[in-house]
């Protein structure tokens, strides 16, 4: 797809080493890595296959990794390499230690072109597609600028100035690739569409505003690559990278790819975590830069005699003031208006206006609209896929997918815990309706909203209010529950446990990925009685009566001899798949599945926990619990 493969790999023989490596040959200073935990390990190493399919979070497979490898992921020591600080507060290095403790890797085989569908596709370009551009505006040298910030004008006077600088040292056509850095950032860094739509706006402009770059001289094209904050070592990978699709020279500024130290940082708290010169010190002298030379940035200040931005005149420093970036953010949260061009006010901040020349004027104005609007939920902080939920044709859908504002319901019934019957019209005694929260491969942990009018299925979220995904591994199973059923705190198990205070969960075993808000009937198979954090977490195991073994899959027996170590597998999981966000391992009341006769006496017991839910029991009637039970098929008319 990118007529890149292999272009620059080449086999390792382990067993036999040249006394000296060859000199062109040179480590990544980030290393690109695809951590997993056991429960992945084990699946790889215990399948009969030599590849493993990639997914997004979503479900959606993407890429096949080919003969992998997978070896210890020794976090400790790639931290001291790659970051060179003691930082547990950092962000990054929070990533990579809630990472798991294995690391794949092969070789990948992309299935299909990467698509966001967030509006900003356009801009994302293979290195093939960046060189056909470049070649096509007669470049004769590429310089390369990445951005993480809206471009002023002092940022579009660097750009300019060192497009200048190189024809004086003899290129006729030198090319600007304004590189907007697309993959993770931390939370409090500018989104990505912010960026690019302002970076638009500059191009719009052309030259007739000083913030403003010529288009006809300048490629913009998005850069994947994560931003991991790890200074002079991080500076080499991303001038290092864009070699690959053409730039010989790459523009450096102060502290590059750094960030303050957390609280938790040993020696550098809420300070500088590197020197803000050597980035540009380590990168002049990295191993395999090559040919490729740096362009550094210079200090510029705004010229209140012109309304240029530019390199301070020390012959009248009266003249020139400084607009740092904080002081930036809040004249944009103040909603700054244009200054006077020629009465610009010494406290800029207090008079609320920005001079003119200091941003294009629209990029300005969508600065503006993003820190006036800052909580927004519509902003993209970075690339990610942008999905359908694939869910069934007779649900309907609000909100973008991926945020907490997505709900799913049902277009035949007005709840989807209270309405949906227990079970399909008619059929086997051992079959009830899975109704489906998580298809299959996907991560983005859905559940059914108790407490919402209509009880839609949304996202759930962390405890930092952000949305959440399972981290241990890809389900291999269908997630769901059993409508019109309750698992009442009140019910205590023989260890004491009560109930979990939710509808009847289902783990469907089966091959077929079921779409989200579809009702299935679906074959118990027995139940396995987890303890979570203290509550009585009941599992049933079923099989989609469509599934193509459910012919042969009757019973738990029948289960392990057509799809062996299926059990063992599904109980790792129950037990472990919260080790990786850092809590304790669940607990199992026993290891032995029950039989469906027992999984279907617990989802009658439940069924009638649930009609006391809605005052419809013969028992006691319970408390709503905080749910909305105004449904038809519950308390509602």
């Amino acid at each position: 797809l990118t007529e890149n493969k292999d272009i620059h790999s080449a086999t390792t023989n382990f067993e036999s080493f040249k006394r000296h490596r060859a000199p062109d040959r040179v480590s990544m200073s980030v290393p690109i890595t695809l951590s997993c935990t056991d429960y992945t390990k084990v699946a790889i190493e215990s399948s009969s296959k030599k590849a493993v399919a990639l997914t997004t979070q979503m479900g959606e497979v993407v890429a096949i990794l080919r003969d992998p490898e997978i070896y210890p992921n020794r976090k400790e020591e790639i931290i001291a390499r790659m970051f060179g600080v003691i930082d547990p507060g950092h962000p990054y290095i929070q990533q990579i230690n809630k990472g798991g403790d294995h690391l794949i890797g092969g070789e990948v085989e992309l299935l299909d072109r990467i698509r966001y569908n967030d509006g900003l596709d356009r801009w994302r370009k293979t290195s093939t597609e960046i060189m056909a551009e470049f070649e096509e505006k007669g470049a004769d040298t590429v310089y390369a600028f990445q951005t993480r910030n809206p471009t002023h004008a002092g940022h579009a006077y660097l750009m300019r100035s060192a497009g200048e600088n190189l024809k004086k040292e003899g290129y006729k056509k030198p090319v600007l690739w304004l590189s907007p850095l697309g993959g993770w950032t931390k939370e409090d860094d500018v989104p990505l569409d912010v960026r690019v739509k302002q970076h638009e706006e500059v191009l719009n402009s052309g030259l007739e505003h000083p913030g403003g770059l010529d288009p006809a001289t300048t490629v913009m094209a998005i850069w994947p690559s994560p931003m991991v904050y790890a200074g002079p070592t991080e500076v080499q990978f991303h001038a290092k990278s864009r070699r690959s699709a053409g730039a010989s020279y790459f523009v450096v500024g102060r502290d590059p790819a750094g960030m303050k130290g957390s609280h938790l940082a040993e020696a550098h708290p809420d300070d500088d975590l590197y020197d803000g010169d050597h980035g540009r010190y380590v990168l002049q002298n990295s191993p395999g830069i090559g040919s490729m030379k740096m362009l550094s940035f210079v200090k510029v200040m705004y010229d209140i005699t012109d309304n240029v931005m530019k390199v301070p005149d020390d012959g009248r420093p009266d003249d020139f003031i400084s607009i740092s970036g904080s002081k930036m953010r809040l004249l944009a949260r103040n909603g700054a208006v244009p200054c006077s061009e020629t009465d610009i006010p010494t406290d800029l901040v207090g008079s609320n206006c920005v001079p003119s020349g200091f941003m294009v004027p629209k990029g300005w104005d969508i600065v503006v609209d993003y820190y006036k609007n800052i909580d927004s939920p519509r902003w993209i902080p970075w690339s990610r896929p942008v999905v359908d939920p694939a869910a069934s044709s007779r649900t309907e859908k609000s909100g973008k997918f991926g945020s907490l504002d997505f709900q799913l319901k049902h277009k035949d019934y007005e709840s989807f815990w209270h309405d949906i019957p227990l079970r399909p019209s008619s059929g086997e005694d051992v079959v009830v309706n899975l109704v489906t929260e998580i298809p299959l491969r996907m991560t983005a942990k859905m559940e059914v909203q108790k407490a919402l009018p209509g009880n839609p299925i949304s996202q759930d979220s962390n405890s930092d209010g952000s949305p959440r995904y399972y981290t241990y591994g890809t389900p291999f199973f269908n997630y769901g529950y059993i409508p019109q059923t309750w698992e009442d705190p009140n019910l205590k198990d023989s260890l004491g446990n009560g109930g979990d205070n939710d509808p009847l969960d289902v783990m469907e075993i089966g091959s077929v990925r079921l779409e989200m808000g579809s009702i299935t009937p679906c074959r118990v198979l027995g139940h396995l009685e987890l303890i979570d954090e203290g509550e009585m977490d009941n599992k049933v195991l079923c099989i989609a009566l469509s599934d193509p073994d459910a012919p042969r899959i009757h019973n738990i027996g029948d289960l392990e001899r057509t799809k062996p170590g299926t059990v063992d597998r599904l109980k790792d999981w129950l037990k472990r798949y919260k080790t990786s966000d850092g809590k304790p391992e669940n607990a199992l009341a026993s290891e032995d599945m029950t039989s469906a006769k027992e999984a279907m006496e617990l989802i009658e017991e439940t069924h009638m926990r649930w009609k006391n839910l809605c005052g419809k029991g013969a028992g006691y009637t319970s408390g709503d619990h905080g749910f909305w039970l105004a449904a038809p098929g519950c308390k509602g008319r």
